[in-house]
């Protein structure tokens, strides 16, 4: 990420907080996977957008118009011992040097220097619910506050929730951002294509993921954006399976949901491919249903069209395949208003994606679906699932669940496809499957 970025993030959200004001913001706490062994830490998304500062125990305080500074961070202090088990830290010099802040303090000293910066504010910009404990502690700092009035000081006396400005930010991704979700995007592809082309019956679900998670590594990202799903045969149609513990069989087929992380941005992308390379009819003949609605949805991704274009397109296209199919029977327009097609496409076609892979901003304002602008991400990821044992299904369908799904940046043309580099098409699946890697 380019160091200008976060600087630019922070002036900009001071300026629409206004100038009485004062923005908290705690890091991400470190959680404990088990007695003292810690999971690896990932930053708050929020936190991270306007620090790149990627260590726990941190606290940002924006206060615009504060003549020594207004970025302030608070942060663990040097220490050379504890640094010799878990690496070094920034300390208040790095803070101010490599992420820079205006001012630093150490993190212990936060509850003797915070309730001065409160002082008057009008404005307390700051999420309530994440934390009980900094809740809390905000509370405590507030009363301190209040507790000078008789000496003239203001307490704040308003709270504003603090993600509503930045979700809002976060939506639209910058140059930067772009170039990072591409470089994510073209990394899980790759990972894709390993997976599809070292498939075979008998391979365990977890050793296809194993061949993920190497690829993903390989390229210089160490975390995966969300737990990636492998499911063969009736697996797929759990649609957030993560076991990913049994045998692939042959002639079934397999589901992958998988994206690398990167730099703390995610990618997203779903394949569904025949396990021993070959689609069997009922199988190719569902798929192609889903493929012409990804296809029909990606082609309502465009400036001034709203969020429910893209999912209205895949479902037209969904109801008309499975209508033509016989899975569902009647009048074209009729299924579609009555929503025949929920039996089996169950979910919506996509979501925003950025640092959380479902990530933040409204889909509506006012009660309306948004507009699409330039900027923006989303996955187009339609799907039909037959579970084994369908009421009313012929045999032949049951078991098949299909997703595809894609990462598209709205562009001032139309989109782009960042994950385009995974083949989708039956031909250009089971011509890479045939190859060896």
């Amino acid at each position: 990420m380019n160091k200008n970025e976060y600087p630019k993030r922070r002036r900009r959200l001071m300026q629409m907080m206004g100038h009485d004001s004062i923005a908290i913001l705690p890091a991400a706490p470190m959680l404990i996977r088990n007695r003292d062994v810690e999971h690896a830490y990932r930053p708050d998304s929020n936190f991270f957008y306007l620090s790149g500062f990627a260590e726990p125990d941190a606290v940002i305080v924006l206060v615009p118009g504060r003549p020594q500074g207004e970025y302030i961070l608070f942060c663990q202090e040097r220490d050379p011992k504890m640094e010799m088990w878990n690496g070094p830290r920034a300390g208040q010099e790095g803070a101010c040097e490599e992420y820079g802040a205006d001012d630093a303090f150490p993190i212990d000293d936060l509850d003797e220097i915070l309730p001065g910066l409160l002082e008057d504010r009008e404005k307390v910009f700051y999420t309530m619910g994440f934390s009980a404990e900094f809740d809390h502690k905000m509370m405590e700092w507030l009363n301190q506050v209040r507790g000078k009035s008789r000496v003239g000081v203001h307490a704040p006396n308003e709270f504003v929730a603090l993600d509503h400005l930045l979700h809002e930010m976060r939506l639209f991704k910058s140059r930067s951002e772009i170039k990072i979700m591409r470089d994510a995007a073209k990394i899980s592809a790759k990972a894709h294509c390993r997976a599809m082309q070292v498939c075979r019956p008998g391979m365990m679900e977890y050793q296809l993921e194993a061949e993920l998670l190497h690829e993903f590594a390989q390229h210089g990202c160490r975390e995966q954006a969300y737990q990636s799903i492998v499911g063969g045969g009736a697996n797929a149609c759990v649609l957030h399976y993560i076991r990913n513990s049994a045998e692939l069989q042959d002639g079934d087929l397999v589901l992958i949901d998988a994206g690398a992380e990167k730099q703390c941005y995610a990618s997203d992308i779903t394949r569904t491919f025949p396990v021993g390379g070959t689609f069997s009819e009922p199988q190719k003949a569902i798929y192609e249903i889903v493929l012409a609605a990804q296809e029909a949805a990606i082609e309502a991704v465009r400036p001034g069209n709203h969020w429910n274009d893209p999912h209205y397109a895949a479902v037209r296209a969904i109801t008309k395949g499975l209508q033509k199919s016989g899975l569902i029977k009647g009048n074209l327009r009729t299924l579609i208003k009555d929503e025949a097609y929920r039996r089996f496409f169950v979910h919506r076609t996509g979501h925003w994606l950025g640092m959380d892979v479902h990530d933040v901003g409204e889909y509506k304002i006012d009660g309306v679906w948004r507009l699409l602008e330039p900027g923006m991400v989303l996955t187009v990821e339609p799907g039909i699932y037959i579970p084994p044992g369908s009421k009313g299904i012929a045999k032949k369908w049951w078991g098949i669940g299909i997703r595809i799904e894609d990462d598209i940046l709205v562009t001032k043309d139309g989109c782009e496809i960042l994950s385009e580099g995974v083949p989708k098409t039956v031909d250009e699946i089971e011509a890479l499957m045939a190859t060896t890697n």
